[in-house]
């Protein structure tokens, strides 16, 4: 499956579907040169391990009191390190993310996730080496 976003429930954009079809085409331009015996060098990619979820700041009754803080705010993928602004309470106190290593952040305030007691999902970076690929006759 191919997922491409951000995009807001019930939201189709035009933009967002663009994307969606180049990734797809490149997926499928893919199989066609393996499939006619392509060699694929060696490479190495960037890849992000989700860590944890993260639920916004709550109060004793189970009450957000908390938003994602507005430097956060459509960041995903970008360095999060500590002592940077994370969350922004009513009060307009700001609350900084408390971690001993550089996370990226995603699924940043995504609405589809409140329900789920989610402001964003901390992920780390690694580095991959693919060897290199040939399809075997």
């Amino acid at each position: 499956g191919v997922e491409v976003g951000p995009q807001p429930q019930g939201v189709a954009r035009a933009d967002v579907l663009d994307k969606m079809r180049k990734i797809v085409k490149h997926g499928l331009d893919f199989v066609q040169l393996f499939n006619g015996g392509q060699e694929f060098p060696p490479c190495t990619i960037e890849v992000f391990k989700i860590m944890e979820k993260v639920d916004y700041p709550r109060n004793k009754n189970g009450e957000i009191i908390a938003i994602i803080h507005p430097k956060l705010q459509d960041q995903d993928w970008q360095p999060l390190k500590n002592g940077d602004p994370l969350f922004l309470t009513l009060d307009g106190e700001v609350i900084p993310y408390q971690g001993n290593c550089t996370v990226y952040p995603t699924f940043i305030n995504e609405a589809a996730y409140y329900e789920k007691k989610q402001a964003f999902v901390k992920t780390e970076k690694f580095k991959l080496t693919a060897k290199h690929l040939r399809l075997s006759v």
